[in-house]
C-alpha cells in the first residue's frame, strides 16, 4: 500500500533549490507503455514482466487501463492481468480508469478477487490542459472532462482507493503551442478539490525546458499546498527528459513518473520517443546520491526482457550501456 506523504518531509516538506535525500518511482510501462505498442503483447508475457518489475524495489507500479477494448485493444485484457499478477506487499498497484465506466469496470474486478488479495490500490485519471489535445484524445472540453473526473475520483475516494490526477501537455501542446500556466494550475485546483491526492504533470510530447519546469514546480507547490503530492512526468522526445528531471528535483519535486526500456510516449509529434526511461532515471539518481530504493541491475534485466518480447531495439541509454561501474 502506497504510504501518504507528511508535512515535514518527502514531496510535501522539500525546500527549493535542496534536493531530496530520496525519491518515489512509478513505472508506468505496463500501461502507458504497452498501449503504444501495435503488436498484442501476450497476457503472460505482461503478467511475468509486471511480476519481474515488482520485485526489482519499485514500490508503484501502473499496470493497465480500463478503456473501451476498440480503443486500446492493447489493455483489452485489464481484467487478466489484475488476476493473474503476484505483486508483493508493500507495492502499490494502480489503474487508469478515464471515465465512471471504466471506474466500474476495474471495481467489478476489485470485487471478485476481495477478500483473497486487493487487486490495486490507486486509481488514476487523466486529462489534457489544451483544449484542442484534449478534443483529439477524448473527444471532450476540458470542462467537460474535468465534470466526469470529478464523479470518478468522488466515487473511487469513497470506496478508500488513492486518487492521482494527470495533466498531459502540461508544459507545451503539439496543436496549440503555448499552454498557460495559470490554466494547467487552475485544472489542477480542481482535481485536488476533487479528492486527488496527487497530480501529475505531463509533458506529453516532451516540449519542456529545464527553466520552464523549475519556474513551473515552484508555482505549482505554491498553489496547490503542502499536502498534495506533486509528481513530474518527462518525455525524452527532444533529449530534455533527465535534464527537466533535475529542474524538478531543484524546485523540491520528489515523485517521478517513467517507464522501462523508455517505453510509451504520445504518437502525434515527428519523431516522438518514450517516456523517460526507468533505469537511466534510476542510474542518474543513485550516481547523485539519491535514493530509489530499487536495484538498478534487476530493473534493467526488466527492460532487456521488455526488448526481447517486443523484438526491437529501445531507447534506454543504461540499457546499451549498463550502470557506471567505479572500479
Amino acid at each position: 500500500m502506497r504510504l501518504e506523504a507528511t508535512p515535514g518531509t518527502g514531496s510535501s516538506g522539500a525546500q527549493p533549490g535542496a534536493l531530496p535525500g530520496a525519491v518515489h518511482i512509478r513505472e508506468v510501462g505496463p500501461r502507458d507503455g504497452f498501449q503504444n505498442e501495435p503488436e498484442t503483447i501476450p497476457t503472460e508475457r505482461k503478467i511475468e514482466l509486471i511480476d519481474a518489475l515488482a520485485r526489482t524495489g519499485l514500490k508503484r507500479i501502473e499496470v493497465t487501463s480500463f478503456v473501451r477494448a476498440e480503443v486500446i485493444p492493447q489493455l483489452a485484457d485489464a481484467s487478466e492481468v489484475l488476476a493473474g499478477i503476484d505483486v508483493p506487499a508493500g507495492v502499490s498497484v494502480s489503474v487508469l480508469t478515464p471515465n465512471e465506466r471504466g471506474l466500474d469496470n476495474a471495481l467489478a474486478v476489485r470485487d471478485s478477487l476481495a477478500p483473497a488479495r486487493v487487486a490495486f490500490d490507486e486509481i488514476n485519471v487523466f486529462l489534457s490542459a489544451s483544449e484542442t489535445h484534449n478534443r483529439e484524445n477524448v473527444n471532450r472540453t476540458i470542462a467537460e472532462s474535468l465534470a466526469g473526473l470529478r464523479a470518478v475520483l468522488a466515487r473511487a475516494a469513497a470506496t478508500g482507493l488513492r486518487c492521482e490526477g494527470v495533466i498531459s501537455t502540461s508544459f507545451g501542446c503539439p496543436y496549440e503551442g503555448h499552454v498557460p500556466p495559470q490554466r494547467v494550475l487552475d485544472i489542477a485546483t480542481q482535481l485536488r478539490d476533487a479528492g486527488a491526492r496527487e497530480i501529475a504533470f505531463g509533458d506529453t510530447t516532451g516540449m519542456a525546458n529545464p527553466a520552464q519546469v523549475r519556474g513551473f514546480f515552484r508555482a505549482a507547490r505554491e498553489r496547490l499546498g503542502e499536502r498534495v503530492e506533486l509528481t513530474a512526468h518527462f518525455h525524452n522526445t527532444r533529449g530534455q527528459g533527465l535534464a527537466n528531471v533535475l529542474a524538478a528535483l531543484e524546485a523540491g519535486v520528489d515523485s517521478f513518473e517513467s517507464s522501462f526500456g523508455e517505453l510509451g510516449g504520445c504518437p502525434v509529434p515527428p519523431g516522438a520517443t518514450g517516456n523517460i526511461a526507468t533505469e537511466d532515471l534510476v542510474s542518474m539518481l543513485h550516481e547523485m546520491g539519491i535514493a530509489t530504493g530499487i536495484d538498478l541491475p534487476a530493473l534493467i534485466e526488466c527492460a532487456r526482457s521488455v526488448q526481447e518480447v517486443l523484438g526491437r531495439p529501445l531507447g534506454s541509454h543504461t540499457l546499451v550501456a549498463g550502470p557506471v561501474m567505479w572500479g
